[in-house]
């Protein structure tokens, strides 16, 4: 059995302590976003929108948000499934390429992330101050 250099244990512990940062983060914004109706990949997606998207009437290709969130292809579909039916947001088909597919937040989704952008970023601020250097 190979026996482990400091300077692997080193990155391991480093990788582990990234590791839980991350659980507790995420934890901590679906616990605080809850009560809104919202989750912590939720909150992701409508906080990229308002960001590729910050003027009303504005769309995102779906496929732009895809290598952003850390979702696979088919789970980022069934969640922005669940955001329309929510009314946040507003999917059609791209006129030039069939295949392509346009979200845009809608006037209630700017709403709801304008309320709980603070809250998401409250708990960012106060978790990664926390978290190990």
């Amino acid at each position: 059995m190979a026996v482990k250099s400091a300077g692997a244990r080193q990155l391991e512990e480093q990788w582990r302590d990234i590791l839980s940062v991350h659980a507790r983060t995420m934890c901590e914004i679906d616990r605080v976003l809850h009560p809104h109706g919202l989750g912590a990949s939720d909150f992701e997606v409508l906080d990229m929108l308002a960001s590729e998207a910050p003027r009303e009437g504005d769309q995102c290709r779906v496929q732009n948000l895809v290598g952003r969130v850390h979702l696979s292809q088919s789970a980022l579909s069934r969640l922005i499934g669940r955001l329309e039916k929510d009314g946040l947001v507003e999917r059609s088909v791209c006129v030039e390429d069939r295949r392509g597919v346009w979200v845009a937040l809608t006037r209630k989704g700017r709403d709801l992330h304008a309320e709980v952008l603070p809250l998401q970023r409250d708990v960012l601020a106060r978790m990664l101050d926390d978290a190990p250097a």
